[in-house]
C-alpha cells in the first residue's frame, strides 16, 4: 500500500478514505479540528490530499481510536511543532517521573492532618452541651 501512495502526487477524498479506512465525514471534521490537515482544492473545489496528509490522517486516527486521546489532546500534541518531526515525536512520550517517596509521604500527612482538623471541628459543633455541676439553680 505504501507504493500505491508514493505513485501519485494528489489523492481525492474517496481515495484517502480507502487508504486510511476512514469515512469522508470524519476526514472533513478532522480538517476543521486540525489546522495541519489542510488539503489543497482543485478549481472545482474537490479536496486533493498529499502523502503527508495521508500520514497525518493515520496518525490522528491512531491517537484517537487506538490510544484513546481526545480531539483536544491530539490537537495539543500536533501543535507542539511543525512538519514530520512533530508527528514522529508523538510516539516517544514518557510519563512524568513519580514524586520522591518522602515528598509523597509529606503530602499525604498534610492531607490527613487537614481531614482530622475538619473532623474535630465537626465533632465540636455537633457535640451535646456539657451538663452543669450542682444540678441546676438553687432556690432561695
Amino acid at each position: 500500500m505504501a507504493d500505491e501512495i508514493a505513485r501519485k502526487l494528489f489523492y481525492k477524498l474517496n481515495e484517502v478514505c480507502q487508504l486510511t479506512d476512514t469515512q469522508p465525514y470524519v476526514l472533513r471534521f478532522w480538517e476543521s479540528e486540525f489546522s495541519q490537515l489542510a488539503p489543497t482544492k482543485s478549481r472545482s473545489g474537490q479536496r486533493l490530499y498529499r502523502r503527508k496528509d495521508i500520514d497525518l490522517v493515520r496518525t490522528i486516527k491512531k491517537l484517537i481510536q487506538e490510544d484513546g486521546f481526545t480531539i483536544a489532546r491530539v490537537r495539543e500534541k500536533l501543535g507542539m511543532g511543525e512538519g514530520p518531526e512533530a508527528i514522529e515525536g508523538l510516539y516517544e512520550l514518557s510519563p512524568p517521573p513519580p514524586p520522591a517517596p518522602h515528598e509523597a509521604i509529606r503530602t499525604l500527612n498534610r492531607e490527613l492532618e487537614g481531614i482530622l482538623r475538619v473532623m474535630d471541628e465537626t465533632d465540636r459543633k455537633v457535640a451535646p452541651p456539657r451538663a452543669r455541676k450542682g444540678g441546676g439553680r438553687t432556690g432561695g
